[in-house]
Order: structure tokens, then C-alpha cells, then sequence
């Protein structure tokens, strides 16, 4: 399981454009959100940490992992989003 901060993840609307990105990326994968607390846990079926976090950063959101395996951020920065994504 990796686990991801995404701040700039919102709303609804949010979690299912990074779910998109990321069953993109990998069809396999199983999803579990917390919004309240913007984290985002992935158990891969085949896509690296890399590919995961770059497929975030796509959907145009900022992920950082925050498992105890790094707390890094995983690609370059994408414009700064203000307030929730829909508005």
C-alpha cells in the first residue's frame, strides 16, 4: 500500500479525476480516499510508486508520499490551485 498527502484534492470531483489518472496508469490498482484529511492510499497491481505519483501530478494535483518509505515529492510542481477545483 502506498499512501499519498494531495492537499489540493478537495472535492468529489477530485477523487475521481485521480481515480482516472491512476486506473489509467494502473486498471488494477484498488483506490481508498480520505478527503478530509487529503490522503490518498494505493495497492498497486503493477505500477511502480513513480508511475503512480506521475499519474497524479497529470490529473493536475500535487501528491507527496507519506508513507515512512519517503517524503518526497514524487514530480514537478504543478501550478498552485486555489480552493476546490470545481469553482
Amino acid at each position: 500500500m502506498v499512501s499519498f498527502q494531495v492537499n489540493d484534492m478537495t472535492c468529489g470531483h477530485c477523487v475521481g479525476q485521480i481515480t482516472r489518472a491512476v486506473k489509467a496508469a494502473d486498471a488494477g490498482a484498488v483506490l481508498e480516499f480520505d478527503l478530509a484529511s487529503h490522503q490518498v492510499r494505493i495497492e498497486p497491481a503493477v505500477a511502480d510508486i513513480a508511475t503512480l505519483g506521475a499519474a497524479i501530478t497529470a490529473a493536475g494535483y500535487k501528491p507527496v508520499l507519506s508513507n515512512r518509505l519517503a517524503n518526497a515529492r514524487l514530480a514537478p510542481a504543478a501550478p498552485a490551485r486555489s480552493g476546490c477545483c470545481c469553482g
